[in-house]
């Protein structure tokens, strides 16, 4: 470990940031410094206006933002002088999240041949999780005898609990049996990294492959599978604040806009034009007069 790594964590630390926002911090310096292959410190303003741009090309505005929070601390905490970069972020769109069928769920989790893939996507549609929690599950957190999945440091840096399904428990039981995972529950598969909870890269891969696979052309990404977890649980009539709860959201306004996504709830709105009560026959009426329109 390098000297600058050293230092960086050592700041993270007496931050009290979570451990993956760290790893997101770092992987920026890393990306950062693997781009020009120099030490960060020796990148001028210029190198990392030029890398920011090159990352727009093909990541997401979010993602660009969190590489220029990451390196505005690393300058800032372990550099020791402030980043003057003119970067900004494009205001995000608001976008209903894709969901997919329950249907097209089974598909995309029935193409994985690999049983701990199979289990995490699972798991992740099961439970409703991020990425980051599904990556930080380990075995202790599967409580059996309430049927709760505990989430340990969540977003916001808070623990919550979501439900166990009897299905996923079987599952789980199974996939336990045969890979007696010690510290994470899906750890990696690098004997190296045994002790690291699987990358965020890692688990996109694995979702895009099964998706690929199964033939599905939408929802791009693996919080498509906490999306349509919430959207379902909407559809079946499940209350909205509950749900909140599960999903972990600090504001209900958060989980609000799955109502907009939910075609059973839409379906099931009737149209003001429906409620009226029309004459009983609605032919007997003068003759109208000509189009002229």
């Amino acid at each position: 470990m390098t000297e600058l790594r050293q230092k960086m964590i050592r700041a993270m630390e007496l931050k009290n940031l979570s451990p993956h926002t760290q790893r997101a911090y770092l992987a920026a310096v890393k990306g950062l410094a693997r781009h020009y292959r120099q030490s960060p410190t020796a990148i001028s303003k210029e190198m990392i206006e030029d890398y920011l741009l090159a990352l727009k090309k093909t990541r997401a505005s979010n993602s660009c933002g969190l590489v220029l929070t990451g390196l505005r601390f690393f300058y800032a905490h372990v550099a020791e002088e402030k980043l003057q970069v003119d970067y900004r972020m494009r205001k995000k769109a608001q976008r209903l999240p894709t969901v997919l069928s329950q249907a097209q769920v089974a598909k995309i989790i029935s193409a994985c041949d690999n049983l701990k893939h199979r289990l995490i996507l699972m798991t992740t549609y099961a439970a409703g999780l991020r990425a980051s929690e599904v990556a930080a599950l380990k075995p202790e957190h599967i409580d059996s005898e309430r049927m709760l999945v505990k989430i340990v440091d969540g977003k916001g840096r808070k623990d919550r609990y979501t439900m166990l399904s009897t299905k996923l428990l079987e599952e789980l039981r199974g996939y336990y049996r045969k890979y007696q995972p010690k510290t994470y529950l899906f750890p990696s598969s690098f004997k190296t990294r045994k002790d690291r909870p699987l990358s965020y890269e890692t688990l996109r891969c694995l979702y895009d492959k099964a998706r690929k696979k199964a033939g599905i052309n939408t929802g791009a990404g693996l919080h498509t599978l906490r999306h349509s977890f919430a959207t379902h649980l909407l559809e079946e009539g499940h209350d909205i604040r509950k749900i909140q709860v599960l999903m972990g959201h600090s504001r209900l306004s958060t989980t609000m806009i799955y109502l907009h996504v939910s075609r059973e709830t839409l379906a099931k709105v009737p149209s003001p034009l429906d409620l009226i009560e029309w004459p009983a026959n609605q032919e007997d009426r003068p003759n109208e007069p000509a189009d002229r329109s």
